[in-house]
């Protein structure tokens, strides 16, 4: 019987990479992000089905949801930074987008679909990062949310403690993804650069599509709480080995 997994976010980065990665493993899957000419290309490449929805409008998730037979993965990955700027000055508004799509998306997917998987003893996959626990400069707006979307999935768990619904946690360290950075610095790609400039090998989005693909391949009754993931030169938040290359 085919499996159904829904991934948000799934237009680019990492959400496409998780689509590509669960379609090779076999999964039906659901491509969901507002950019609907790009959602579309990468469910032609998967043979998934797109749907181009904002999780951020809590009516249009539940319309999805309708729209939905089953589901088995639901990966909430759709997030994102917005601004990096201090405390003392930053855009709330950058902090309300940020916690919009973080935060209350994933809630509003997750409630949506929850019913679905809990008749398909399914699983949720929350990808997070490692700013979901360490906090660092001008990154207080995108940590708070993530530290937000940590507590909500380590909440779910709780709730959902005897029932046949495994709850993950995928928290991601330094990625270089396309947008990502881009998308932070406001299209600045001198910005953006810097921020992987001289690091030995980031991750890739196909790695924590690797790590996400573990996660929901191991047998019902093992569940990964948390997995954090980040490259070999990153040895915490803060430690960041750049220069040169490792050897090997």
């Amino acid at each position: 019987m085919t499996r159904t997994a829904v991934v948000t976010g799934a237009s680019s980065g990492i959400g496409a990479a998780v689509a590509r990665r669960l379609a090779k493993d076999g999964f039906d899957t659901v491509l969901v992000a507002r950019r609907g000419e790009l959602i579309q290309r990468v469910a032609e490449e998967t043979g998934g089905r797109a749907e181009t929805v904002d999780i951020t409008d809590a009516d249009a998730v539940r319309a999805l949801a309708e729209r939905l037979d089953s589901c088995d993965i639901l990966v909430n990955n759709a997030g994102g930074a917005l601004g990096a700027d201090p405390v003392k000055s930053a855009d709330p508004g950058h902090w309300q987008h940020m916690y919009a799509v973080n935060v209350l998306g994933t809630l509003h997917v997750t409630q949506a679909l929850l019913p679905l998987l809990r008749g398909s003893a399914g699983t949720v996959v929350n990808v997070t990062s490692t700013a979901a626990f360490v906090n660092y400069e001008t990154g207080g707006g995108y940590s708070a949310a993530k530290h937000a979307q940590h507590a909500l999935t380590e909440t779910l768990r709780l709730e959902l403690c005897g029932e046949p619904v495994r709850v993950v946690e995928v928290a991601p360290g330094m990625v270089h993804t396309e947008e990502f950075a881009l998308n932070r610095f406001h299209g600045d790609g001198e910005r953006a650069a810097a921020v992987y400039a001289g690091v030995d090998r980031p991750l890739t989005a196909e790695d924590v599509a690797e790590c996400v693909s573990f996660a929901v391949g191991l047998p019902q009754h093992v569940n990964i709480d948390q997995l954090v993931v980040r490259p070999l030169a990153q040895a915490a938040q803060h430690k960041i080995h750049r220069g040169g290359l490792f050897a090997g």
